[in-house]
């Protein structure tokens, strides 16, 4: 099974690549690469704050609380799923009962048991989506409603705030000179690449999202596959929220607001195809590098939000735009 696996993937391989002028593949392989470098230059040229260890360090500390939902997201994304709308709630609900929970079980049962919980409702997602067949932005916009309403509904409504210092300061602290935040955030990234990219698991994902009826046709238990990658996208999201709680020493039921499209615009903008079977961790991640480098120096440079908002509005649409011109290049 791995082997059709395989060949599946070879076959569908880089269809986007492999035909057209080879100006559009290096740009198409490179231009986000091109373009991270030129925002830096940017950045570094008008504003004398850019380059400071200060600035750097809140860079990678709010790049890591998006980008693990971006690692998960990725997985979304590639198999097919279009998004997974219910990442605010698995995000309040990782924050909220990590910091809720303290007082009761101790801070490290704390922070399992929200993960675990924020998984299940990625359970649920799964099994709409993957075995029932229901939309997936209706099934994960409903359930992350719901579970919005019950963790709100627990907790009262009110903000809660953490009992364990030591945790806060553990996650607050450096290694090098590096957030120990951000280190979390490399390691599951190298996880989820080795996952996407190495693993049975991962080509059963690009199998699924290339074709979908030819990978079930293959043995690949599409269902499954689709349903994991919204249980992965729940877990990462709840750590990231957990992380968050700990970071912060509080949370409110709307703490996860705005992350979902935080991710997406990340993982698109890094030319993960939306309608699925292509795409990797690395370029996810290069993308929410040069996503949030653009943000930062839009509010160093004092850029109102409605119009950051605006311009990686465009951003999206670019992408997407690019997408389905890669994808008819390729059937071309």
């Amino acid at each position: 099974m791995t082997d059709i696996a395989l060949t599946m993937q070879d076959d569908l391989g880089n269809p986007r690549f492999n035909r057209g002028n080879r100006l559009a593949e290096l740009l198409s392989r490179n231009g986000l690469i091109i373009a991270i470098l030129a925002i830096v230059i940017y950045g570094s040229l008008a504003s004398p704050v850019f380059f400071t260890a200060g600035n750097m360090v809140n860079v990678l500390t709010s790049m890591a609380i998006v980008g693990i939902v971006v690692v998960g997201m990725t997985f979304v994304l590639v198999v097919g799923g279009l998004a997974d709308l219910s990442v605010p709630a698995t995000i309040a609900c990782g924050a909220i009962l990590s910091l809720a929970l303290q007082p009761m079980i101790g801070p490290i049962p704390a922070f399992v048991l929200a993960i675990a919980l924020a998984g299940a409702c990625g359970l649920v997602n799964g099994l709409l989506v993957g075995y029932i067949g229901i939309n997936p932005i209706i099934a994960t916009l409903g359930v992350g409603t719901i579970v919005l309403g019950i963790v709100q509904a627990a907790v009262g409504g009110v903000i809660v705030y953490g009992a364990d210092p030591a945790s806060a300061a553990l996650v607050k602290s450096r290694v090098l000179g590096i957030p120990t935040i951000a280190l979390i955030f490399l390691v599951i990234a190298i996880v989820g690449n080795f996952v996407l990219s190495r693993s049975f698991w991962g080509r059963w994902t690009i199998a699924t999202g290339g074709n979908y009826n030819a990978a079930q046709a293959s043995a690949v238990p599409v269902r499954a596959v689709k349903a994991g990658a919204f249980v992965i996208t729940a877990l990462c999201s709840g750590l990231s929220g957990a992380l968050l709680g700990l970071t912060l020493q509080s949370a409110r039921p709307l703490v996860g607001t705005g992350y979902e499209f935080s991710a997406i615009t990340a993982v698109v903008v890094g030319g993960i195809s939306i309608m699925g079977g292509f795409g990797s961790v690395p370029r996810a991640i290069a993308g929410l590098v040069f996503v949030q480098l653009l943000t930062n120096i839009m509010v160093l440079q004092g850029v109102r939000t409605p119009v950051q908002g605006f311009v990686l509005g465009l951003l999206i649409a670019g992408a997407v735009a690019l997408d389905v011109a890669l994808r008819k290049r390729g059937a071309a």
